[in-house]
């Protein structure tokens, strides 16, 4: 794995007539289990936190790059997928991708599925608005594997999320979530007290320098999701 966060002098400009002053483009190359992606991030008010390609997304990738995973026919949800590094990587790979996230993120991310797939791709990645707790009806319940990265940030969008899990995940799903352990954000709870009461989670990956932790969840059996919600 590799990656370049120090931009060319022509990837990083401003762009004049934007309605934020500040707002700026910058492109850098990663590289992951073979494939050279080619990512661009807005920098706005607009997007926000969904406009850089955070170190737990880059942790993810390793993850996967390192235990050679094979998601040649998988269907695959990325959930909070910001530049969409991680849904464009396992589409590469082989992957059936659905990546999603606020409808404000999915200029970005479209432009960089389009920089990154060939264009005859047979397995071209969908993008769709997905707002946790509201749109998740609207997407099946069967996906081999539910992915999200830096996606535990806000406290108040924990319900929803768990929710949304709760829907996407059937009985072969499983989840992989890797996070930056906010304290002050409730990571740790998020993680020890309320995903449990909707995956059997655990952690699978730790990196102490940055902080960043990997969960993997597959969905309750009957008996241990009532357990855990009588507690």
């Amino acid at each position: 794995m590799s990656f370049d966060f120090e931009p060319e002098e022509s990837d990083l400009f401003r762009i004049e007539d934007a309605p934020f002053a500040d707002t700026f483009t910058r492109e850098n190359r990663y590289r992951f289990s073979g494939q050279e992606l080619k990512i661009t991030q807005t920098f706005s008010a607009n997007l926000g936190v969904a406009a850089p390609v955070w170190e737990a997304v880059s942790i993810l990738c390793q993850y996967f790059e390192e235990r050679k995973f094979d998601f040649t026919g998988k269907r695959v949800l990325e959930l909070g997928a910001g530049t969409g590094i991680v849904g464009i990587m396992v589409a590469l790979l082989g992957g059936d991708v659905t990546i999603t996230d606020l409808p404000h993120a999915l200029k970005q991310i479209q432009l960089n599925v389009s920089s990154n797939m060939p264009a005859d791709c047979l397995n071209f990645p969908r993008v769709k608005a997905l707002a946790w707790g509201k749109d998740h009806h609207d997407f099946p319940s069967d996906y081999d594997l539910v992915l999200g990265a830096d996606i535990v940030y806000l406290q108040d969008t924990y319900p929803a999320l768990l929710r949304t899990l709760e829907h996407l995940c059937g009985e072969g799903t499983v989840v992989y979530l890797s996070s930056k352990m906010r304290q002050e954000h409730g990571a740790v709870t998020f993680y020890e007290e309320q995903l449990p009461r909707y995956l059997d989670a655990r952690l699978v990956h730790r990196d102490d320098c940055e902080d960043i932790s990997i969960f993997r969840g597959t969905k309750k059996t009957h008996a241990s999701f009532r357990e855990a919600k009588e507690r």
